[in-house]
């Protein structure tokens, strides 16, 4: 059966804790060797990664670019401008030829739907590079690297300060299958799907939301934030004004448990959802998050294609 990588639930658990320590011994192994190295295994050699991009990208291009280099393989970039596409062939007639040419395809994109519509169609693995409803492989990031800063998952507390997004969407969903809890610090009016919550609950996690930005943070083991306005989003002046009381400060992370990490996935709006203190802080892993992107991504393209769990 072909593995499609559209949600964290869709690997579960013990496939993502699978990742999280292939992806550390994998780091860990290429320690001094050019970026543009290939692993000593190279176990995806031969194989062939479309990449398509409907919405802009700086990390998940170049992540997913180097994963596949690493792995061994290569990769190819579509997008609306350069693909039939953007002249309206459907998703449904790209994914069989797509599945015809290459071992598996990554899509960036808005609407969920159409990751739902690529798998459906594709006899190739299909992974979500990012939708309007989720961001699975960014969170395999994160957990990658609070795990390898010394953070037991299980038991741990999270923090969210801002827009009920993808991005928290994908960290509530984390926090149901790896056993750990979240508070949401969120501002009337844009609250995430509450699906989410509701599964994660069901699981055993302990999901809550308020509307103090203190309360959330109260003695987390990491703190969250992302931009408040997404690439598009109208009524940005409205939006700001109601996001600003949860903007991640110094204060705020004192609020926190002592040592507590600050995760972003970036790009950043400093002065908006976090300040300089913060992000350039002692506390702050947006560094190693950013790269942990290509070392996530590898584990998720092993495990979409047969070679890890």
């Amino acid at each position: 059966m072909t593995k499609h990588f559209l949600n964290l639930s869709d690997a579960g658990g013990d496939a993502i804790a699978a990742m999280i320590a292939d992806a550390i011994d994998r780091k860990a192994a290429r320690a001094g060797k050019p970026k543009g190295a290939a692993d000593a295994d190279t176990p995806l050699a031969g194989h062939t990664l479309a990449m398509i991009f409907e919405k802009n990208s700086t990390r998940t291009r170049v992540s997913f670019d180097m994963a596949i280099r690493q792995l061994g393989g290569t990769s190819l970039i579509l997008d609306g401008a350069t693909s039939q596409l953007g002249r309206g062939e459907s998703i449904a007639d790209t994914a069989r030829v797509l599945s015809r040419m290459v071992d598996a395809i990554m899509i960036r994109t808005d609407d969920h739907a159409k990751v739902e519509e690529m798998a459906h169609y594709a006899t190739v693995p299909v992974i979500n590079g990012l939708t309007d409803l989720s961001h699975p492989c960014q969170i395999v990031a994160d957990l990658l690297t609070v795990v390898e800063h010394g953070l037991a998952l299980p038991g741990s507390q999270w923090a969210w300060l801002g827009d009920g997004n993808n991005v928290l969407h994908s960290i509530v969903e984390a926090a149901g299958l790896m056993r750990f809890d979240v508070r949401m610090g969120i501002p009337h009016g844009y609250d995430p799907d509450p699906g989410f919550a509701d599964a994660a609950r069901a699981a055993g996690s302990t999901i809550t939301l308020t509307r103090d930005a203190a309360e959330a943070v109260a003695g987390a083991d990491v703190v969250v934030t992302d931009t408040w306005i997404s690439m598009g989003q109208a009524h940005a002046d409205e939006k700001l004004a109601a996001m600003m009381p949860f903007q991640v400060t110094s204060d705020l992370m004192r609020q926190a448990k002592p040592g507590a990490r600050f995760l972003h996935c970036l790009p950043a709006h400093r002065g908006e959802e976090v300040v300089d203190a913060v992000i350039d802080g002692p506390q702050s892993l947006i560094w190693d998050e950013a790269e942990n992107r290509i070392h996530g991504q590898k584990s998720v393209l092993l495990w979409a294609l047969g070679r890890l769990g």
